[in-house]
């Protein structure tokens, strides 16, 4: 739908810019001598426009490009806004030049006016250049899962002045699913906290545990061994495009600790998709619990008064 309406947009801009440029050249004809007086004037709003025309032209010709060859969402995003910043800046030297009849003094007013706006919009400037830094520096892009000061989500849009994300746990969630909020915060704020990307160097997972309480007097190895064969089972079910035969790197693990309520704790520590948190703990459990609940002469649980 998006490349039909970029193929759109390129047939209107090719025709008006042909129209403009038809129009600026036929206006030394005698039918237009009447109105000699004017002709100057609107050669110059005719090539002002036909400039501007081919500016958006050349912008979504671009932009097709982009759409098609760029695979990954977020520098497809980036640089679609890019194209449409400097679409849009272009544009404005052109009205800049029309105006003040010579670029010299578009770049003066245009100096002046600066100066003015920087004290005036200091907050908004300063969001401006954090985009900037964002699109180079990529500290996050479209899609990613990030934490901010206390927010936590999937980023949806990077705009030019703010950032929005739909919202992971919340007020109302203890858990890692999207509560259907949306946060906007300032792009300035990439400038003066840490940002915490979940899209890390070991793409696409991140690593979670999980805690299950057993007493002292459980086989511990049988424990190791019932978590181990389940998040063992889960993954290879969930990602059979990642053998863990080839990627040892994502193999679970288990160790055990102390628990303050004279509990020991097991531990399953695991690879998952930040999006999928929830649903992993969920069926690593649902594997693990029948295997243990099978032995109970090899492992106890806290129940009833012994709780």
């Amino acid at each position: 739908m998006e490349i039909r309406r970029t193929k759109y947009w390129i047939k209107v801009y090719a025709a008006v810019a042909v129209l403009l440029l038809a129009l600026h050249y036929s206006l030394n004809l005698k039918v237009f001598h009447p109105w000699a007086e004017y002709v100057p004037f609107v050669e110059k709003l005719s090539m002002s426009l036909f400039l501007i025309a081919m500016i958006f032209l050349i912008s979504k010709v671009i932009t097709r490009l982009v759409s098609v060859r760029a695979h990954i969402e977020g520098d497809q995003y980036n640089l679609l806004r890019i194209i449409r910043l400097l679409a849009i800046v272009f544009s404005l030297i052109v009205v800049a030049s029309f105006l003040f009849q010579n670029l010299y003094a578009a770049a003066v007013s245009f100096g002046l006016i600066s100066l003015v706006v920087g004290f005036a919009l200091q907050a908004p400037i300063a969001s401006f250049i954090a985009w900037v830094y964002l699109i180079f520096r990529r500290s996050y892009l479209v899609g990613d899962r990030i934490q901010i000061k206390g927010f936590r989500g999937d980023v949806v849009s990077i705009s030019y002045l703010d950032t929005s994300i739909l919202e992971c746990s919340g007020d109302y969630l203890v858990n890692d699913r999207r509560s259907g909020r949306i946060i906007r915060f300032p792009n300035s704020l990439v400038l003066k906290e840490e940002v915490i990307n979940y899209s890390g160097p070991e793409i696409p997972f991140i690593w979670n545990e999980t805690p299950i309480q057993v007493a002292y007097t459980s086989d511990l190895q049988f424990v190791e061994a019932c978590l181990l064969a389940a998040a063992t089972k889960d993954f290879e079910e969930r990602y059979p495009q990642f053998p863990i035969t080839e990627h040892k790197l994502w193999e679970p693990a288990v160790y055990f600790r102390i628990n303050a309520f004279a509990w020991m704790e097991a531990v399953v520590s695991y690879p998952v998709e930040p999006a999928d948190t929830t649903g992993r703990r969920n069926r690593i459990l649902k594997l693990a619990l029948p295997l243990m609940n099978g032995a109970p002469d090899k492992v106890q649980f806290p129940e009833g008064a012994r709780r």
